[in-house]
């Protein structure tokens, strides 16, 4: 006769990859609901996870994808943030639930202290917290043609006004 001696079931720890590629694809999938040509790097570029183009105007972003499966603080190193990118962080939520999402520009996750100061001081695990996204939370308009223009149009204005400064000193 076998003696049956139940174990306690180990909760598997969920794979970071796992975890990873599948925000990398949710995020992909909203790009493209948007219009935007978009493309998954898949690992060949380390600091790219998306390349997103949009034909209407030929504006190409860049981003950055950060997963957790449940609400919790994201790794991320500020010196780390590329001003450029475009950071999208997912809470993956569970199998039947809605994927949050918070989409950031670099230069805000960079110049932001009063939102992000204190997570990237962590000096053992920096990172963001949850609650500092809150206002980022479905930020989409970041990927829009509008928020495109308006950004090049602004480069542009300061750009010819800085000339016109440098015109009317002499330079």
């Amino acid at each position: 006769m076998e003696s049956t001696i139940s174990k306690p079931i180990k909760k598997v720890r969920a794979d970071g990859q796992i975890s990873g590629l599948a925000g990398e694809l949710f995020v992909a999938a909203e790009l493209l609901k948007l219009g935007l040509q978009t493309s998954v790097t898949f690992g060949n570029a380390k600091s790219i996870d998306l390349l997103a183009h949009r034909p209407q105007t030929g504006k190409v972003f860049i981003v950055q994808v950060k997963t957790v499966r449940h609400r919790n603080w994201f790794l991320l190193s500020r010196s780390r943030i590329e001003a450029t990118h475009v950071y999208v962080f997912a809470i993956l939520n569970r199998p039947g639930e809605q994927v949050q999402y918070f989409i950031v520009p670099g230069s805000e996750l960079r110049s932001n202290d009063a939102l992000f100061a204190k997570g990237f001081a962590d000096p053992k695990m920096p990172g963001v917290y949850p609650t500092a996204l809150a206002q980022f939370e479905n930020n989409w308009r970041v990927f829009k043609p509008e928020h495109s223009t308006e950004e090049a149009h602004s480069v542009v204005a300061a750009s010819k006004s800085k000339d016109n400064i440098c015109k009317s000193n002499g330079g």
